[in-house]
């Protein structure tokens, strides 16, 4: 993984995707934005493991020219989860703890539950921590 940067605001760059052109030797890198600090993308990494899955953000914190808003998350799993109502609301809880009250919605993915057009937002449009 590419080292975390900070840029003016505190906003978090979380990762650059960079295009390699052979025949001109180019190489060209973007910056997808994230306003998620370093802090709460580690504690949200650690709480989803914990949960035994990884964790995807998308919604409003995507999104570098808005402000506040809440924490919009899927958890995603390889295996069938049981009592996902309980995962959820323990796994959105503890990210709030950790984050000073910060509101968490979360939404899970997994092999047993069924598939929403949220889930199609959230694995489309977004990332990965």
């Amino acid at each position: 993984m590419l080292p975390a940067l900070q840029c003016a605001e505190g906003k978090q760059l979380l990762c650059r995707i960079i295009a390699v052109c052979p025949e001109q030797e180019l190489q060209m890198s973007y910056t997808i934005a994230m306003r998620l600090t370093d802090y709460q993308i580690q504690i949200i990494r650690q709480l989803a493991k914990r949960f035994g899955g990884s964790a995807r953000v998308f919604g409003s914190r995507l999104d570098d020219t808005a402000s506040g808003g809440d924490i919009d998350l899927m958890l995603e799993f390889s295996d069938p989860v049981d009592n996902p109502a309980l995962v959820a609301a323990q796994m959105a809880a503890q990210v709030s703890r950790a984050l000073n009250g910060r509101k968490v919605d979360v939404l899970l993915s997994a092999p047993n539950l069924m598939r929403l057009p949220i889930h199609e937002v959230a694995f489309k449009k977004g990332q990965l921590l």
